[in-house]
């Protein structure tokens, strides 16, 4: 990030697994939304830590794709729409792996009905991003029982092998992320009200959508 404020490098996706921990956004009583107690944590393995990005608690690990988008708004500062962008990088490269994926009105994340397969933070300085995105793939669900995810009670968890049946390669499934991503980060500074817009201005609630 350091980086990309100077100057020094362009726009940049990184990707990551981390080791299990439970994350703590910004948002007030997030920590209320921690289940399990410390012996717990403990005997699971999983850490507890604050960070700088949007949102409530979620939750990190092995087989799960973090997406870590470093991009310089400075050209459109407009950090809802760079939102919803996020938003149908997922919902795109989701319908590419055969899942019809979409958003819900209110609610933060990717989601098939009331089961959310993708969470979203972000946080911004200086007009360039940081964090991103998570996108639950071949990772162990159980944990999430620990919490009460972004502080969501009325729906589910779940995650592409959960919803197709078979482990996915993690490798496969950055490159279609990252595809997406590059074809519709351009969008997103055409000067169009909606990057992730039909050409007559409608916006799809799930299927794929590309530039162009």
């Amino acid at each position: 990030m350091t980086q990309r404020l100077a100057d020094e490098i362009g726009d940049t996706l990184v990707f990551t697994e981390h080791e299990p921990v439970y994350t703590l956004g910004v948002r007030p009583g997030a920590e209320q939304h921690l289940l399990w107690d410390s012996d717990e944590l403990s005997r699971r393995g999983i850490e507890v830590t604050e960070t700088n990005r949007g949102g409530d608690i979620t939750y990190h690990g092995p087989g799960q794709i973090v997406g870590y988008p470093i991009v310089s708004l400075r050209a459109r500062q407009d950090l809802h729409a760079y939102l919803r962008l996020l938003e149908q990088v997922l919902i795109n490269s989701l319908g590419a792996l055969g899942l019809a994926a979409a958003r819900q009105p209110g609610k933060t994340g990717i989601w098939l009905g009331n089961r959310k397969i993708a969470a979203i933070g972000v946080g911004v300085r200086r007009w360039v991003t940081f964090h991103g995105f998570a996108l639950n793939v071949n990772n162990d669900l159980a944990a999430f029982a620990g919490i009460v995810p972004c502080g969501i009670t009325d729906g589910a968890v779940t995650s592409l092998q959960a919803e197709l049946g078979r482990d996915f390669d993690l490798a496969e499934v950055k490159t279609v992320l990252a595809a997406e991503f590059w074809v519709l980060l351009p969008r997103f500074f055409s000067g169009s009200k909606d990057p992730w817009a039909y050409a007559d201005g409608r916006v799809p609630a799930n299927g794929r959508l590309r530039a162009g």
